[in-house]
């Protein structure tokens, strides 16, 4: 068990770095009517969000899989958030 001091050091970098599934779905949808691919920028996936905008998501289905899945897509980039949080701090 950490000292009180470690977790609010850890929450407080956590919190900064987390993205709100919510968020990724909106710039999914958003994806749908425009620039597609934002969302994958937004998760540090840099190579396939040049790929959503160069094939427009790869004709729309693969945005369309990314709004279905985007609490997966959150969780995974949360679940790494983390663990460099952890290891920025020493954890």
């Amino acid at each position: 068990d950490y000292p009180i001091e470690t977790r609010q050091r850890f929450l407080a970098v956590y919190e900064g770095r987390r993205k709100d599934p919510q968020l990724i779905l909106i710039l999914c949808l958003v994806g749908l009517i425009g620039p597609a691919g934002i969302h994958r920028f937004l998760t540090n996936q840099i190579g396939m969000g040049i790929l959503y905008i160069l094939t427009v998501g790869l004709c729309w289905i693969g945005t369309i899989v990314d709004a279905i899945n985007y609490r997966k897509l959150a969780w995974e980039y949360n679940k790494k958030a983390a663990l460099q949080s952890a290891a920025l701090l020493g954890l």
